[in-house]
């Protein structure tokens, strides 16, 4: 079973904002994909495809905790460590740009912080999903949990697509080749000011 876990905040209040990425890409699989979230037996919302073993993975229980859900997840489907995709924003990345790797550290992340810690383990792949536009200020907390300013949302929306593009591209060519394709991309829509 392979799991792609998108990681979010749950709520109305937080939809819209950057620091649900990770939602928007794993929402845009369920569609492409056509398969519904369901409720699991945790703090999470799953969508499965039984004919590829694929199994779409949303947390319930807050962006911090979100090891929690992950580790229910796991456990649930005996998933190994080496087919658990998550997908998170990443606050020091252009948007504009996706970011894959095959292991690493929490990146300052609170969510793959909480991951890392669960699962005793940071050697899953995961994907990051730039979220750093013009307007970008610290504290990053305050920022990733505002909607991107409307002269950004085209190609936030654009990214959500080439990020559900990678994750197809990591599931037909594997995560080397995807990485050397989709680490590349950079911007595609510059602002030009004046």
């Amino acid at each position: 079973m392979v799991a792609f876990v998108g990681l979010g905040n749950v709520g109305d209040e937080y939809s819209s904002t950057k620091h649900n990425a990770g939602f928007w890409v794993v929402n845009e699989l369920a569609k492409r994909m056509n398969i519904g979230f369901k409720p699991g037996n945790g703090d999470y919302v799953f969508a499965e495809d039984k004919n590829k073993e694929i199994i779409l993975v949303k947390p319930t229980i807050g962006m911090n905790s979100s090891g929690l859900a992950v580790k229910q997840v796991v456990d649930r489907w005996s998933v190994d460590i080496n087919d658990l995709y998550l997908i998170v924003d990443d606050v020091d990345l252009e948007l504009g740009t996706i970011r894959i790797r095959p292991a690493g550290g929490d990146g300052c992340h609170r969510g793959m912080e909480s991951v890392i810690y669960q699962l005793q383990n940071g050697q899953f792949p995961r994907i990051r999903f730039g979220i750093k536009a013009s307007d970008h200020k610290r504290p990053a907390e305050k920022y990733v949990l505002k909607s991107f300013r409307k002269q950004d949302q085209p190609l936030a929306k654009e990214m959500v697509g080439k990020t559900a593009d990678a994750v197809y591209s990591i599931l037909n060519n594997g995560i080397n080749k995807t990485m050397s394709e989709f680490n590349r991309i950079e911007k595609t829509n510059e602002v030009v000011n004046g």
